[in-house]
């Protein structure tokens, strides 16, 4: 016969709104009461759900990650090395793949007592998401922000530094005219990244060949490219706002016989799998999962124990990786 919430208020001699309010982790039941709860739960085997079973810890064991998609490799290696960080702590792990606030909050575990933090990579709608978890006090932290928030907890790339770099490399290969393809205006990562492609051009006396706006997908880089080509406006080098966008230029350039990097020198931005696996290689800027997930994973442990207060920034350093795609131009 199936044990009942009753049979719990029974055997504890207490009330079932008392059961219930144990079971709900409420800070209104006397220390003394809870045990008899507990104890009553444990010689009678009641497990009603998860919750309850983690109740003796007043936990679920359970981090919320929610994110847009998984068609990334970049996001993909944060979210595996978060997981495997998460396990050594005792923690699962639960995806919700969402493109907007709405879906995230109304059909996933994102609620009161099913998870015990959170995690937003790269969110889109973030300020829903902010409001929401402070109102239900979830603990939580934001990876690859799109607005720089000082009242919440971040981690963010230096994509500045990254563009810069990007940019720089080509200039210090010979370059003068150098076009930009940057993503979305949206993203903060992709204002930072053509932040640092003109500062670049700026310190050596040089204006850029174009910039261009697109999205970060294969697509964008191929059509723009095919456009350039057909114009006879194609750059001698380009740094394009994302891997996805230099792989969509790369594609265009060896289907209508452009030689890479003898007649442009391409680099991208991510160090996605495909980078160090399409011909030529490719030139990019890595973004360090193992190190945005480890510190992610820290902060928001930290948020979970309350040991940490403050709300901070950290700004990672990404990393040149030079490759087959890039090359001095040609006289």
């Amino acid at each position: 016969m199936k044990v009942s919430i009753f049979d719990v208020a029974k055997k504890s001699g207490l009330s079932v709104v008392t059961v219930s309010r144990v079971l709900n982790n409420s800070s209104s039941v006397r220390q003394k009461n809870k045990e008899k709860v507990l104890q009553a739960m444990r010689e009678l085997d009641y497990h009603p759900n998860a919750s309850a079973r983690s109740l003796a810890r007043g936990k679920t064991g359970i981090i919320g990650l929610t994110l847009t998609t998984l068609h990334d490799s970049f996001f993909d290696a944060v979210v595996n090395e978060i997981n495997d960080r998460l396990a050594e702590h005792g923690y699962y792990l639960a995806l919700s793949i969402s493109k907007s606030y709405e879906d995230a909050f109304h059909r996933s575990l994102f609620q009161e007592d099913r998870v015990d933090g959170v995690i937003l990579l790269s969110p889109f709608d973030e300020d829903e998401y902010v409001s929401e978890l402070k109102k239900k006090q979830i603990p939580f932290i934001m990876i690859d922000n799109s607005k720089k928030n000082p009242q919440v907890t971040s981690i963010i790339v230096d994509n500045f530094r990254g563009g810069y770099e990007a940019t720089k490399h080509l200039i210090e290969l010979g370059h003068t005219e150098i076009a930009h393809i940057a993503g979305p205006d949206h993203f903060l990562s992709s204002r930072e990244r053509e932040r640092g492609f003109k500062a670049a051009l700026e310190e050596a006396g040089l204006q850029p060949y174009c910039i261009e706006r697109g999205t970060f997908e294969i697509s964008t880089g191929y059509h723009i490219a095919k456009d350039w080509i057909a114009s006879g406006k194609l750059p001698p080098a380009v740094f394009a706002g994302d891997d996805n966008i230099a792989l969509g230029i790369m594609d265009a350039c060896l289907n209508e016989g452009v030689r890479i990097p003898r007649d442009i020198s391409v680099v991208g931005f991510d160090d996605q799998i495909l980078a160090s696996e399409f011909r030529p290689l490719l030139t990019t800027i890595r973004q360090p999962a193992d190190k945005i997930a480890a510190m992610g994973v820290e902060l928001l442990l930290a948020a979970i124990s309350n040991t940490s207060t403050k709300n901070a920034t950290v700004q990672i350093e990404p990393e040149l990786i030079v490759r087959e795609s890039t090359a001095p131009p040609q006289k």
